[in-house]
């Protein structure tokens, strides 16, 4: 059965190829993945979106729900006139994708889960973050986003490469989240737990994690693959949340290589 969206949802498509569809995380919109769309655009007809909360989508009142998100991005598909596409889904976009696979299964070719739980009953949030985002009230908005971003990169990405952390920085200040929708959506992450559900996913799967990931705990990353009948897991060492922008190319090659 396929849910529906009875918002505006801003979604953009870039190649040809099978579709393939991205969904992001928590407070970032379609612009938010650095390199990886035009790397996979060379293969894939890729869909992008901004989850509702975020970005030029329809931001209603809050706390979202998986569910509904998900629905979202069913709505995405129908709009771009996609019966079945591939599905990468990172840290809360990773929980979408989880219930979009359980909800709409004719809908999902590949699944990918990016840095993301099957639930906040397993590995919670590591107390580094939770204490960051504490502070996040009584800090200046650009102070916070820095903080953000350097607390989502590996820290030896932030010790040597300087400028990637001001890439991200700069995308950040270009794109702020609504700080209603932002809490809305941790909402829907907070209300997540598909543990139970995920022997019913039927499509290939593929878990992807870096393990110096101070967002969501790596140790998620093992618990997901071998609830997923034949998932495979992929850990990236000493690559943080944001993986796929510290090493593009390389994820690139490995999605490349496990979707097509």
């Amino acid at each position: 059965m396929s849910i529906r969206t009875d918002l505006h949802i801003a979604w953009e498509a870039a190649g040809d190829g099978a579709p393939l569809l991205l969904i992001h995380g928590l407070g970032y919109d379609r612009h938010g993945w650095g390199p990886l769309p035009g790397l996979l655009a060379a293969d894939f007809r890729v869909l992008r979106f901004d989850n509702r909360g975020i970005g030029e989508s329809d931001a209603p009142p809050g706390p979202y729900s998986t569910a509904a998100m998900a629905g979202d991005a069913l709505g995405v598909l129908d709009a771009a006139g996609v019966e079945r596409a591939h599905v990468i889904g990172t840290s809360l976009g990773g929980m979408v994708a989880q219930e979009l696979v359980l909800t709409a299964p004719e809908r999902v070719g590949r699944l990918v889960l990016a840095c993301t739980t099957p639930g906040h009953t397993t590995y919670p949030i590591p107390q580094r973050t939770l204490d960051l985002v504490a502070r996040f009230p009584t800090l200046e908005p650009e102070e916070a986003y820095r903080l953000g971003v350097e607390n989502a990169l590996a820290d030896t990405t932030v010790a040597e490469r300087p400028e990637l952390v001001e890439e991200i920085f700069a995308y950040r200040l270009a794109h702020p989240p609504n700080m209603a929708g932002w809490q809305a959506q941790a909402g829907a992450s907070l209300g997540f737990d598909a543990t139970a559900r995920l022997g019913e996913v039927e499509a290939p799967t593929l878990v992807q994690h870096g393990t110096g990931d101070h967002v969501v705990d790596v140790r998620n990353a093992p618990l997901l693959a071998e609830a997923i009948p034949g998932a495979r897991l992929e850990l990236y060492d000493d690559l943080g949340h944001l993986f796929f922008w510290e090493e593009p190319e390389r994820v690139a090659a490995d999605l490349r290589s496990f979707l097509l």
